[in-house]
């Protein structure tokens, strides 16, 4: 507190693959249990860790291959991720690579069933999700257990 400039918390190497470093991050979030940021790197196509405590140089992958762009946390500490390449969000376990489907999933669209272009995310206390559906000029909601 009393700081009156902005501090780098997590990247500052330039634009590049490394774990310190990041390449056009579109989402961030903390994860009040681990103390640590969870970002979207876009352009290296993975969603890592980076710990707010002092002296962390670098992150660690929790997911890769994919193309994230928004990402949320639920209160059973699920991460929401919406992937803005195949048009669909789905749900993580830390730890898990693969995930549930959530939302989308039926290719690029415009149907009740798909998304295009999914970016930012919310999920309530019920486990809905509501998402921006950046090209389709709308926001969805599904409801927990929804398939389309």
């Amino acid at each position: 507190m009393g700081d009156t400039k902005g501090q780098v918390v997590a990247g500052d190497n330039g634009a590049g693959r490394r774990l310190d470093q990041l390449n056009e991050p579109t989402d961030v979030l903390i994860d009040k249990e681990t103390d640590s940021l969870i970002i979207c790197d876009r352009w290296n196509q993975r969603v890592v860790r980076w710990s707010r405590r002092s002296g962390t140089i670098q992150g660690e992958i929790l997911i890769d291959n994919i193309d994230p762009w928004g990402l949320t946390m639920d209160d059973q500490r699920y991460l929401y991720i919406s992937d803005y390449m195949i048009h669909e969000v789905r749900q993580y376990q830390i730890g898990d690579k693969n995930g549930t489907l959530m939302a989308g999933g039926n290719g690029e669209g415009a149907g009740r069933n798909q998304l295009t272009v999914p970016t930012h995310l919310f999920v309530d206390q019920q486990q809905t999700v509501y998402v921006s559906d950046k090209c389709n000029h709308r926001v969805m909601k599904w409801n927990k257990g929804a398939k389309e």
